[in-house]
């Protein structure tokens, strides 16, 4: 199959995107308010894109209607500071149901029930119990495209980690983060490591395999089928799937 991007329009190009660029690592943004209310957003169009300093990269939408900014992007936008938390399993379906567009007055921590841990440097509060954390301060902002998408970079000026998690000569512990990714439109828990080469048979035993689901859902289902799912990255209403 071979498409002609220039003949896709935006929800039809994310679709190829988020299903080919897998997996993808999940910035649970949170942000507050010029007014003081908290937010939370999980974003997959996430990266790092620099070292010295250390900076990432966020990639946010529009809502759904194509045109109204996102509460995440104007807390970023209008306060220049954000924190970016590391989402594992146990707070998976929270992150999920962070994306449901809650009204800009409520806080999101709080309608959630999630607890928050102070910041050092920027207003916005951490996770609680996320294992990672990075205190960002904006760098850039910049347009993309004709659909309003917004890139944001951001310094990141803190690092939290959590201590069992930090090994000498600065390394992080990867294998003990039981780490979420995103896919298309799910999600995908990072449980296994390798280095290459890897033997031969095991890699003829695993030819052609699926992945396997913990959610025992049929093996072609997919939230993208379903009416909640919503190009915009949001969610109809919270335990149903969301988007990134």
């Amino acid at each position: 199959m071979i498409i002609d991007a220039a003949e896709l329009d935006a929800t039809h190009a994310y679709k190829l995107l988020v299903g080919s660029i897998i997996p993808r690592a999940v910035a649970w943004v949170s942000t507050v308010s010029t007014e003081g209310v908290a937010n939370l957003a999980p974003i997959s169009f996430f990266t790092a894109v620099g070292r010295k300093p250390p900076m990432v990269s966020l990639t946010l939408q529009p809502q759904a209607d194509g045109v109204t900014l996102k509460d995440t992007f104007v807390n970023i936008r209008d306060t220049g500071e954000f924190v970016t938390n590391l989402v594992t399993l146990p707070q998976a379906h929270v992150m999920h149901d962070s994306a449901f567009a809650f009204d800009r007055d409520v806080d999101e921590f709080e309608a959630l029930g999630l607890g928050k841990e102070p910041s050092q440097v920027v207003r916005a509060p951490r996770v609680e119990g996320a294992p990672i954390s990075f205190e960002c301060v904006v760098d850039r902002i910049m347009p993309v495209g004709d659909a309003g998408d917004q890139v944001v970079w951001g310094r990141v000026v803190r690092f939290h980690i959590r201590d069992d998690l930090y090994l000498e000569r600065g390394r992080i512990d990867t294998a003990a983060v039981p780490a979420v990714g995103r896919l298309a439109a799910e999600y995908t828990l990072v449980d296994n490591v390798f280095f290459t080469p890897l033997d031969e048979e095991l890699l003829t035993t695993r030819e052609g395999r699926r992945m396997q689901r913990l959610d025992a859902r049929p093996t072609d289902w997919s939230p993208i089928d379903t009416k909640a799912w919503s190009p915009s990255g949001a969610t109809t209403a919270p335990g149903e799937p969301a988007q990134t």
